[in-house]
């Protein structure tokens, strides 16, 4: 069996879809005996976890899977290895690298609280 990473994208639309355009770009991790069947798992995972649901506001959001764009077999797992990487252009990037900052100290702080809860 080899593992693979598949890129699984859905579609989010809210209420009649009149807003801007929201995909969701989700990282899978696969395990197939070649990456044909890895690439038709992963279209079966996106498929079934397609999602209809109402939100606070009393509007449909629909999931809407549609498609696996990337597949990329994972030879070894090495400490470090890169598996992802997209360059985004941001207007702020001040703003931006203050969102990371921020993202980071809260994952910090879960895991402090975590072995807290440990003790």
């Amino acid at each position: 069996m080899k593992w693979y990473l598949a890129k699984l994208v859905y579609r989010i639309v809210c209420g009649d879809g009149q807003h801007i355009p929201q995909f969701d770009e989700q990282l899978r991790l696969v395990a197939a005996p070649d990456a044909a069947a890895a690439f038709d798992k992963a279209v079966a995972m996106g498929g079934a976890e397609e999602d209809s649901f109402c939100n606070q506001n009393a509007q449909w959001v629909h999931w809407q899977f549609i498609n696996v764009s990337e597949l990329c077999e994972l030879r070894e797992l090495i400490d470090g290895a890169e598996v992802y990487s997209r360059i985004r252009e941001e207007e702020d990037g001040t703003a931006y690298t203050t969102f990371v900052h921020n993202k980071a100290a809260a994952i910090r702080e879960n895991q402090t609280h975590g072995l807290l809860q440990l003790i």
